[in-house]
């Protein structure tokens, strides 16, 4: 008789609060594995994006208050892996839908409160997106040429 290896063993990934993200709650989880995939690589897009227009910024010797461009997308780079890790879509809880499906078929939420704790999630993302896109933009103005 074999014994199933390890790694045919069904898993469930974990939300950072520790609960399985199979399903919808409001305020907490509003996306599924696809969704999920999408938002990180948004954030390895943003990221490298950052990279790029930094070093070309140095690289050119552009003035440092130029440099400040770097935080729109530092800001997506950190809305990207933000949304990842959170398992929630900013985008979906500002319109009030979810999807653990396959891409492009969010279903609406339906209860009135829920909306509202996803709309109040989707600004603490953004507000944190963007303070992290502050932070990029002001650290690429006090690094050296």
């Amino acid at each position: 008789m074999t014994q199933p290896s390890l790694s045919a063993a069904p898993t469930l990934a974990t939300h950072p609060g520790g609960l399985a993200d199979a399903e919808y709650r409001p305020g907490v989880c509003n996306i599924g594995p696809a969704e999920i995939a999408r938002r990180r690589r948004a954030g390895h897009a943003g990221l490298g994006l950052t990279v790029v227009l930094l070093g070309g910024m140095i690289a050119a010797r552009s003035p440092r208050r130029a440099r400040c461009l770097v935080a729109l997308p530092g800001a997506v780079a950190a809305s990207g892996y933000l949304q990842a890790w959170l398992r929630f879509c900013a985008g979906f809880g500002a319109r009030g839908v979810f999807n653990f499906g396959p891409l492009g078929q969010a279903r609406p939420v339906e209860d009135d409160d829920a909306r509202a704790r996803d709309r109040a999630k989707s600004t603490r993302i953004g507000l944190a997106s963007l303070a992290v896109g502050v932070v990029v933009g002001v650290v690429a103005m006090i690094l050296p040429l």
